[in-house]
């Protein structure tokens, strides 16, 4: 598990502000919001990034049958606060198996959700063709939200995005037969509105989708 911030485009090293930069630099991507080291799934874990964060924190909530928490990290630092969060769950798959489920919220460029998505970033639009119907809906705090297919990533996973509260939402599911789960049509809590219940969040293990390069 990294114990240092990250490039969240390519999760190569990261230098911080200093004599001649007063942002993060990575080697390869230049400015960069810094990706917090994954620390193991907890309520407190999710507590803090909840509290620091710019943009939503997506849960589906209540949580499918039989799926945990498993992991959260957050792009951005004490300066900037979150601008990318990552949620991942895990449980029994549509059609067998184990499933996971990695929700990405961001801001245009920050690049996290295309990583997990394994296509070149940072953002999905040149991968979506949004002059057709979407090939899905959330109700994402409240509102109908449409989301693309993402073409070009990897077949071991099913990638969608779309718009939500004004920043980028991405869907990615492992494996690709899992995808199915986003049929149902998934009701997706901003954990930053969800008060009290979030001390009732099930956590499970680390997911390891979290910590892939």
């Amino acid at each position: 598990m990294r114990g240092e911030p990250s490039c969240p485009k390519c999760g190569g090293r990261v230098r911080a502000p200093g004599l001649f930069s007063d942002s993060w630099q990575c080697d390869v991507h230049g400015t960069v919001y810094p990706l917090q080291p994954v620390i193991p799934p907890s309520v407190e874990a999710l507590s803090v990034v909840v509290h620091r964060t710019q943009v939503p924190v997506w849960m589906p909530w209540p949580l499918p049958v039989g799926w945990l928490f498993t992991g959260v990290t957050c792009a951005g630092d004490d300066r900037s606060g979150g601008r990318a969060t990552a949620v991942a769950c895990t449980g029994p798959g549509p059609v067998g198996g184990m499933g996971e489920l990695v929700l990405v919220a961001e801001e245009i460029g920050v690049g996290l959700g295309a990583r997990y998505a394994g296509i070149d970033g940072p953002d999905p639009g040149p991968y979506m063709n949004v002059e057709k119907p979407p090939q899905v809906k959330v109700l994402a705090a409240g509102r109908p939200t449409p989301l693309w297919h993402v073409t070009r990533s990897p077949y071991d996973r099913a990638v969608f995005a779309g718009e939500a509260l004004g920043m980028w939402l991405w869907a990615v599911v492992w494996p690709e037969q899992s995808g199915l789960l986003m049929y149902d049509e998934l009701v997706l809590t901003d954990l930053r509105d969800a008060g009290a219940e979030l001390e009732l969040v099930p956590c499970g293990a680390l997911s390891p989708r979290l910590l892939e390069p």
